[in-house]
């Protein structure tokens, strides 16, 4: 087996990629009435087959490679242009050349394959011993077509490809940015919490008016901040597809849970009235922050 390049490897999969390729060449085949089609990859160095129809047994399978110097598509690759011979002993200018003489053919055709960029990715060629009648607009229109479609087609390729890189480092950037807000969460948690035990006792002390009120912010402040933090870590949870717990409660006061939203609400907006009216007649089992939370965020859409 051939060592290929990585490069001319992803070639050969971009090619076999395109179903409409064996059609290509089948068409090509019937068309023209010749044995031999194929779509070739011409660097600088090599000329791989990168599809093929071989009907005249010439020996060259997919990955096969012809030393470059002795095909005419390296003629082709210098000056892009297509070649078109119908009958090799009878063309002045091939009738001499080397590599009908080597490879044994009469008719040839190849046209060049250039992509959107301008670069010259390889051609689709066509060869038979036996003469043919190529030089003309339909066989050379058609030739021409479709190798235009082939670089469509892998223009196409090379930008889903750019484009599924593109979304792959997007996903690992947004699970880094969610495990780091994870984390942030988890790290914020113990400072908050020293500053909540501090404030409780604070409270408990002997404290004028002002430093009761002072301890009593703090409190609430950092109350308050928890909630914040337990907010952005289900937000991460959720994003990293680990879903949001729930701790549900035989017997959940919701009562006492919704009147606290009402008040943070009504905090938030004091000239409003807000009518109150519970009738919890059995126990609930519920999660009853998880039902505070929603509570809360639906009045703040509205």
């Amino acid at each position: 087996m051939q060592n290929f390049s990585k490069t001319i490897l992803n070639d050969i999969e971009s090619i076999s990629k395109i179903p409409a390729v064996a059609h290509i060449l089948e068409i090509v085949c019937r068309t023209t009435g010749m044995g031999f089609s194929a779509v070739a990859r011409v660097t600088s160095d090599k000329w791989t087959v990168c599809a093929v129809l071989d009907e005249i047994n010439f020996g060259l399978p997919i990955g096969g490679e012809l030393k470059l110097e002795t095909t005419i598509c390296n003629e082709i690759r210098q000056h892009q242009q297509a070649v078109v011979i119908d009958h090799v002993d009878e063309d002045e200018n091939f009738k001499g050349h080397h590599t009908p003489m080597m490879y044994g053919f009469q008719s040839y055709i190849s046209v060049p394959i250039i992509l959107k960029n301008g670069d010259f990715f390889g051609t689709l060629c066509a060869i038979d011993p036996k003469p043919a009648k190529l030089k003309n607009p339909t066989i050379t229109g058609m030739f021409t077509m479709f190798a235009d479609l082939i670089a469509f087609h892998l223009d196409a390729l090379e930008e889903l490809a750019k484009t599924e890189q593109e979304l792959k480092k997007e996903q690992e950037i947004a699970v880094l940015r969610e495990q780091f807000i994870a984390i942030l969460g988890h790290d914020l948690r113990n400072p908050l919490n020293a500053i909540s035990n501090s404030a409780q006792l604070l409270s408990r002390l002997n404290l004028d008016e002002r430093g009761g009120r002072i301890a009593k912010i703090i409190k609430d402040s950092s109350f308050r901040m928890n909630g914040l933090i337990e907010n952005m870590l289900d937000f991460a949870s959720g994003r990293l597809g680990e879903g949001i717990t729930i701790s549900k409660t035989p017997d959940e006061d919701l009562e006492k849970l919704l009147l606290q939203v009402i008040e943070e609400l009504q905090a938030i907006w004091p000239s409003r009235d807000i009518k109150v009216n519970f009738n919890f007649a059995f126990p609930v089992h519920a999660d009853g922050k998880r039902l505070a939370q929603l509570f809360l965020i639906y009045w703040l859409t509205l």
